[in-house]
């Protein structure tokens, strides 16, 4: 299991863009940080979810 943005899902083994991709999240307007620590968006598609990862996604939202 892995808690993203605080809610226990079955991600472990998925990479990140394969998470974004199942949460219909698109990786243009998001920054993901496992662990703590930000994954860089070149690295999404090698990335691989391990049981016990804490995820964040921020999504950025255009205002004014």
């Amino acid at each position: 299991m892995v808690k993203i943005n605080g809610e226990q899902l079955d991600k472990a083994g998925k990479t990140v863009a394969e998470m974004l991709a199942e949460m219909n999240i698109s990786e243009l307007r998001v920054a993901v940080e496992i662990n703590e620590v930000i994954v860089p968006k070149a690295s999404y598609s090698d990335t691989v979810l391990k049981d016990g990862d804490t995820v964040e996604v921020v999504r950025f939202v255009g205002g004014g």
